[in-house]
C-alpha cells in the first residue's frame, strides 16, 4: 500500500493563509505550492485551476463556520444570548488573528466578495449561498425572538439580513482601520437592528 499524501492538505492550508494575507487575484500557483512545500505538478493533480482551488478553499472555511454558527446559535441559551454569543465569538476570533499576525484579517468571504464577486460567476454564486445561509441561522433566532416577544421586528428575513450586513460591514472596518475595536458597537446596533424590547 502506497503512503498517503498529504500535498492536498498543505496546498489548501497555504492558500487559505495566503488569501486570508493577501488576497486572491495577486496569488499564483508557483507560490501557493511553495509555501505548501509541494511541486506545482501537485496543485494540478489536485486542482483543475486556481478558481478551484479557491472554491475548495472557500467550502472548507464554511464547513468550519457553519459548525461553529450552528453550535452558538442553536444552543440552549435564550435567543438574544445566542446571537450574542455569535458577536463575541466573531470578535474574538479578529483579535486573535491580529495577535497572531499583527493584523485584522476580516472576514474570508467578505474579501473574496469585495476581490471576486465581479470576476468570476462560480465564486460569487457560491458566496451568496453562503451568505443566505447565514441568513437563514440568524433569522431562526430572530424568529424565535420574536416569537418570546424579545424583539419588534415584522420581518425576520429582513431583520436577519440586516444583522448579517452589519456582523460583516463591521468586520469589514475592523479590517479596514487594523483595529478590532471597530466590532464593539456590534451587539448594540444588533439590538437596535432587531428592535429588541
Amino acid at each position: 500500500m502506497g503512503r498517503t499524501s498529504d500535498a492536498k492538505q498543505k496546498i489548501l492550508g497555504a492558500a487559505r493563509s495566503l488569501i486570508e494575507e493577501r488576497g486572491y487575484t495577486a496569488l499564483g500557483v508557483a507560490e501557493i505550492c511553495k509555501a505548501a512545500g509541494v511541486p506545482k505538478g501537485s496543485f494540478y493533480y489536485f486542482f483543475e485551476s486556481k478558481e478551484a482551488l479557491v472554491l475548495t478553499v472557500v467550502d472548507e472555511h464554511w464547513a468550519d463556520q457553519q459548525h461553529d454558527w450552528a453550535r452558538v446559535l442553536g444552543g440552549g441559551a435564550d435567543p438574544l444570548q445566542r446571537l450574542r454569543q455569535l458577536f463575541e465569538e466573531t470578535e474574538a476570533a479578529q483579535r486573535a488573528g491580529q495577535q497572531g499576525c499583527g493584523t485584522v484579517s476580516g472576514c474570508l468571504f467578505g474579501n473574496l466578495t469585495l476581490e471576486l464577486s465581479n470576476q468570476t460567476d462560480a465564486v460569487r454564486a457560491r458566496l451568496q449561498e453562503i451568505f443566505d445561509a447565514q441568513v437563514d441561522m440568524v433569522e431562526a433566532v430572530v424568529a424565535e425572538a420574536q416569537e418570546r416577544g424579545d424583539v419588534s421586528v415584522t420581518d425576520t428575513r429582513e431583520a436577519a439580513r440586516a444583522v448579517v450586513a452589519q456582523l460583516e460591514g463591521q468586520v469589514m472596518l475592523a479590517k479596514l482601520y487594523n483595529n478590532t475595536q471597530r466590532l464593539t458597537p456590534l451587539w448594540g446596533n444588533c439590538l437596535a437592528l432587531i428592535g429588541a424590547c
